[in-house]
């Protein structure tokens, strides 16, 4: 009994002895207080890695985006740069672990929309076209410095999407080969539904001056009385001619004659169409800034004269304009135009901003041009002689197509490259008579029929007509792409595509393919003797006339912003945009 009291109360004195407790708490809690710091340098270590990490992404998205046609290797070389160099490139649809050795990366091209009325996590859009973004996810293995014995590492993973917007300013149809004062001035006169008398002098000088788009937009708001607005609202009003004319005369940095020229077309313009401003330009994203404000790097400027032709071919839309010429051209006695000008195709105006994807387009043109030919010498021998000859030519021309497919700065700002595909608008010419009915119509194909092409005298037969047709068409329908660097830019050039060389003039072709036939009127008269000594009379002086005719066709064309089988395409300012993180 004494041993065990002995043993029950030296425990007492023990427990109730203080002397020396911390020495031995501090025995028994130690290696748990170094455990717990162990894992806590761990869990600093992995925040540490895995902000480092997301640096990384974030920069190696906002490179890949400023570079979305060679995203990968973008991404790729900017994590070598920061010391990630051994990675695996996960591919849509598969699943890779990363190692202890290896991360993992997975890079996803899209479509971001940074609308405030979609949700957060729905503006990127992977895969979507055009690209304007792109999505960095990186996965990788954390270092444990002491937990590495009792767990595994865990997995880190970074995402980050950064966006850039790529635009060009771009216009097809802008040129004029030549300038002809008396034909554009009656043009201009029926588009515009009055007299003007310009020179050519005045043509050439809209011709060489560019209008500053944005600044023409401003001026255009405050005649119209817009206050507040972005220049998207303004665009989506409508406007007469001539208070389009007067908006571009009033742009600041155009010469005084080009000034006056648009002034006096603003005054003597009587038509009263409005028309939708958007038909004309489309600013893209840039539409969304505030009157006055400008984007960053991007010039937007268009020819004067192609520009106020443009508009008033639009405001002539679905509608006819007549023209009489009188003499003035060359070896034709007489001459008359009848233009008809299509309804553009919705959403493509003539001049554009966007990024790849936006097309501009011309507007489908008919043109039926009636001529008499100066006859000259008519005495053909054998008492036969012609009274009259007769160019029946009728055009038309589909609407030429420039479609912006990349944009590329592959080492910044200077190296910028601007691809087009141009597709030029195919031609259909006719020697013949149209249908008059259906000339304005371009929901239906036109109708032809034999032409009246002479008219003989016979001996006592007082008129014997010579009817025919000829036809003549350039088919190939295949785009070109072109290129435009800064340089083109800068220089303001324009690039042509042709659907075929042309080895012949437009109304020579015709005309060597023009069929003949003499209506005898029941005569009995020897028709092929006679058409043997007719046709080549004929087609002699039809030849004689192909030159001013063609120079003719292609200078009211030209003025309309559409050519024979060719489109002209303009590229007047482009920026790469700034790449910036958007999530």
């Amino acid at each position: 009994m004494r041993a065990k009291g002995g043993l029950i109360a030296a425990t007492r004195r023990l427990l109730a002895d203080r002397s020396a407790n911390f020495a031995v708490m501090t025995a028994l809690c130690t290696p748990v207080a170094l455990a717990l710091t162990a894992f806590a340098i761990d869990e600093g270590s992995l925040y540490n890695e895995r902000r480092a990490a997301q640096s990384i992404v974030d920069l190696a998205a906002i490179t890949a985006a400023s570079n979305i046609t060679n995203a990968q290797q973008a991404v790729l070389t900017t994590l070598a740069d920061n010391g990630i160099t051994s990675v695996a490139v996960q591919q849509q649809g598969t699943t890779v672990a990363p190692t202890a050795s290896k991360a993992v990366v997975q890079i996803a091209p899209g479509r971001y929309t940074g609308v405030s009325t979609i949700a957060a996590g729905s503006r990127f859009e992977p895969g979507k076209l055009p690209y304007n973004a792109v999505q960095v996810s990186l996965k990788k293995q954390g270092t444990l410095y002491f937990a590495g014995s009792i767990m595994a590492p865990p997995t880190l993973g970074t995402t980050a999407i950064a966006s850039a917007q790529p635009q060009a300013a771009f216009s097809v149809g802008s040129r004029l080969a030549s300038l002809n004062g008396g034909i554009l001035n009656a043009l201009l006169g029926g588009l515009l539904g009055g007299n003007i008398s310009l020179s050519v002098m005045d043509y050439n000088s809209l011709a060489s001056a560019d209008v500053d788009v944005l600044s023409f937009t401003d001026v255009l708001a405050t005649q119209l009385h817009l206050t507040g607005v972005s220049y998207s609202d303004v665009l989506a009003s409508k406007a007469t001619i001539g208070q389009i004319a007067t908006a571009m005369a009033n742009v600041p940095g155009l010469d005084r004659t080009a000034k006056l020229a648009l002034q006096t077309m603003a005054s003597s313009a009587t038509n009263t169409v409005k028309i939708p401003l958007s038909t004309l330009i489309d600013l893209g994203s840039v539409g969304d800034l505030g009157i006055g404000q400008k984007p960053a790097g991007l010039n937007v400027t268009a020819s004067a004269l192609s520009m106020i032709t443009a508009a008033a071919a639009l405001a002539n839309g679905t509608n006819q304009v007549a023209v009489d010429l009188g003499a003035t051209i060359p070896g034709l006695a007489s001459t008359t135009l009848a233009i008809a000008i299509g309804e553009p195709m919705q959403n493509s105006a003539w001049l554009a901003v966007g990024e790849a994807g936006t097309v501009v387009r011309t507007a489908q043109t008919r043109i039926k041009l009636n001529a008499d030919v100066t006859v000259g010498n008519s005495n053909l021998g054998g008492g036969t002689s012609l009274v009259a000859v007769h160019l029946p030519l009728n055009l038309e021309v589909a609407y030429a197509e420039a479609k912006l497919t990349d944009i590329t700065c592959p080492t910044g700002p200077s190296s910028i490259n601007v691809s087009i595909a141009a597709q030029p608008g195919v031609v259909s010419a006719h020697l013949a008579n149209s249908n008059a009915s259906g000339f304005a119509d371009f929901a239906q194909p036109q109708s032809f029929s034999n032409a009246d092409i002479a008219d003989l005298r016979l001996l006592l037969v007082p008129l014997l007509q010579v009817t025919g047709s000829s036809a003549f068409s350039v088919t190939n329908m295949a785009p070109t792409n072109l290129t435009f660097s800064a340089t083109d830019i800068a220089n303001k050039a324009i690039k042509t595509v042709s659907t075929k060389n042309l080895t012949q003039s437009l109304t020579t072709s015709l005309v060597n393919n023009l069929s003949l036939s003499i209506n005898a009127l029941g005569l009995g008269l020897n028709v092929t003797a006679l058409l043997g000594t007719v046709k080549p009379a004929v087609t002699t002086l039809l030849d004689g006339v192909t030159a001013p005719v063609d120079s003719l066709v292609y200078n009211v064309l030209g003025a309309l912003g559409v050519r024979v089988g060719e489109a002209d395409v303009r590229v007047t300012g482009a920026t790469c945009g700034r790449s910036v993180l958007v999530q």
